[in-house]
């Protein structure tokens, strides 16, 4: 019986399904090498990677939450253990505050702007799934969820967050905003039906160009970040591999096919990898 309820949890927390926490973690260990200067301190590095499963884990306890009374009526998320009510909405919040507490006990060995942002970031991950009845462009507001780490890597190392902090946090907004219409896309029919807003359901046939704009977008950002760290060809080249795998990523979703959406969703891991491969070479 107690394994039955701790796998209810684990699944609630994603635990079976890491692709969220990769999404999370690859803009961290961007921001995490350049704010340390391509030698970041190991306890920050240790936290920080912590940090990120910890509270991608409760970010999707109250994504459920949030979205309890949708999950029973999309394909996908019909089995979900808040939707099947093998978890109730009590044990969901006490899970989702024991997460948050963990956090924020994280947070508390490193700097006082640190905290003062991670309870910035504690606000965006409770308030996204929310964004989803209000407007069409919850993608952008996810991006800024999932890259709160970059602030906190920066401030973490260097007391402040500087220009090029922002600037990739600005790349990772565009870039969720791509890779979270895949994942939208997936749902965008039963999403019509029951009223829930998207980038997807947003854009229509127009998708894929929009996808194509936020990859671009990031892109840009990302090489703006490699001129004005000095950074050499080595990231450029990584660069050009996140390049392969967005024409990749369009060019296999040419057709209107929900697997092919979820594989590109999927994919979007390798971008997030082939950026902190150059990062890495560059420095190295």
């Amino acid at each position: 019986m107690l394994s039955k309820r701790l796998g209810a949890y684990a699944r609630l927390m994603r635990l079976d399904k890491p692709i969220g926490s990769l999404l999370l973690l690859w803009p961290t260990l961007w921001a995490l090498w350049i704010a340390g200067d391509g030698q970041p301190q190991p306890r920050i590095v240790l936290i920080m990677i912590i940090g990120v499963f910890v509270m991608r884990s409760a970010g999707c306890v109250i994504n459920d939450f949030a979205d309890r009374n949708f999950d029973p009526h999309v394909e996908r998320t019909k089995d979900r253990p808040l939707a099947t009510k093998e978890v109730s909405v009590r044990e969901a919040l006490i899970l989702f505050v024991c997460l948050s507490l963990v956090g924020f006990i994280l947070v508390l060995f490193l700097n006082r702007l640190s905290i003062i942002l991670a309870f910035v970031g504690l606000f965006l991950a409770a308030s996204y799934p929310f964004l989803k009845r209000v407007s069409g462009l919850p993608q952008f507001y996810l991006g800024i969820a999932f890259g709160w780490g970059i602030p906190i890597a920066f401030a973490a190392h260097l007391d402040t967050v500087p220009i090029v902090g922002w600037l990739i946090l600005l790349a990772n907004i565009a870039w969720a905003g791509a890779y979270d219409t895949f994942y939208a896309m997936v749902d965008r029919n039963d999403d019509l039906r029951i009223g829930v807003k998207s980038l997807a359901t947003l854009s229509g046939t127009s998708d894929r160009l929009v996808i194509g704009l936020c990859q671009a977008v990031t892109l840009i950002m990302l090489g703006v970040v490699g001129y004005l760290e000095n950074l050499d060809g080595y990231y450029y080249l990584g660069l050009c591999g996140a390049l392969l795998v967005g024409i990749w990523h369009q060019y296999s979703c040419r057709e209107d096919n929900r697997e092919k959406f979820f594989a590109a969703f999927l994919g979007n891991s390798w971008f997030g990898a082939m950026v902190f491969g150059g990062i890495l070479l560059a420095y190295l």
